[in-house]
């Protein structure tokens, strides 16, 4: 038995979720006539009250798309040091839409408003980028699964309405924040201009992400997507699997938090562990002693068929997850004890 906690992208379909990919409907959806496809957009739009929604291949080209269609070349963007816009998404922002970012040094991932209202105040000068958007990232990834306090994302809000700023939220693991904070997909719609929503983490589909937006946006969002190589044709194969997920796997990501914690909780309880972050969601982050080191460390746990990832900063990063099971998760509390 290999225990996969690398990362909530590991998960495969269930049988129920193959079921119902196997018994879509599908046409081309370059044309638009993938009857899935738009099923699952319409689904996710009327979720989060928003006009309308497209779907991508990955996380990483509905961010993309979104900066895209929010900037132009030499325009400056906001975001975290954390963020994985700038930190994981092969430098996309200078090549995909020339711009540049503005780091923001936050909280793990989370800045707050009164950090960035100098940055968004900026008056147009012609030796200076023109700040145009701001991005957030729930749960912050590097952040260890932080969520955002939403009164604080309502006045980063109102900084952008001020100066005329889009608001973009790259929501990969959104749904294990509204899971976490007992919030609704409709609050999220009526804050932001675009939002990204992933379907192969915690959802556990096999595949792809969605964009949301205003009708306007997400009609140059299907020309950005096209231009970038993202068009595709009987995708409702994999649409179906995202339908499936919205239906049925979004509740249970509770299940996955309360691991993460059942860790930290036995973690701190280990000699060799000199940190744990906060756990909120389905990330934990911790680090070990110097004299153990991260690489020994997680070369030791996958020789028992445990594997974990480095995050850097001396950071091992564990990401529980749907096929993550409670066989799965008594084996790794009696090796975390007996490391």
């Amino acid at each position: 038995m290999v225990i996969d906690l690398i990362s909530d992208t590991v998960t495969k379909p269930t049988s129920e979720m193959l079921a119902a990919m196997m018994n879509a409907k599908v046409g081309d959806d370059v044309f638009k006539m993938d009857p899935t496809v738009n099923a699952l957009e319409q689904k996710a739009a009327k979720m989060f009250g928003m006009e309308d929604a497209l779907f991508f291949p990955s996380g990483t080209m509905a961010n993309q798309t979104a900066i895209k269609l929010h900037t132009q070349p030499g325009d400056l963007i906001i975001a975290d040091k954390y963020a994985h816009i700038y930190n994981y998404e092969s430098g996309g922002v200078a090549f995909n839409s020339g711009v540049t970012c503005k780091l923001i040094d936050g909280n793990r991932g989370m800045f707050t408003a009164s950090q960035i209202e100098e940055f968004a105040a900026v008056k147009p000068q012609i030796y200076l980028p023109f700040t145009k958007m701001i991005c957030v990232e729930n749960t912050t990834n590097k952040g260890g699964g932080a969520c955002w306090d939403f009164s604080e994302l309502e006045k980063i809000k109102q900084v952008a309405q001020k100066n005329n700023l889009a608001y973009h939220l790259d929501g990969a693991r959104l749904f294990n924040a509204m899971v976490a904070k007992k919030q609704t997909p409709k609050q999220y719609g009526a804050l932001f201009d675009t939002i990204s929503i992933c379907l192969s983490k915690g959802l556990g589909a096999p595949i792809g992400s969605l964009l949301l937006g205003s009708k306007k946006n997400i009609a140059y969002a299907l020309r950005l997507r096209k231009l970038l190589g993202g068009g595709m044709r009987q995708v409702g194969f994999l649409a179906a699997a995202g339908i499936y997920a919205l239906d049925n796997n979004i509740e249970r990501l509770a299940e996955d938090h309360k691991k993460a914690k059942e860790i930290a909780t036995v973690l701190e309880t280990c000699s060799y562990v000199t940190k744990i972050e906060p756990v909120e969601t389905n990330i934990l982050i911790f680090y070990v002693d110097d004299k153990i080191g991260v690489d020994n460390f997680i070369e030791k746990m996958a020789a028992k068929n445990i594997l974990l990832t480095p995050m850097g900063e001396g950071k091992i990063r564990i990401v529980t997850h749907l096929d993550y099971t409670d066989d799965m998760h008594e084996i790794l509390l009696k090796e975390l004890k007996a490391f």
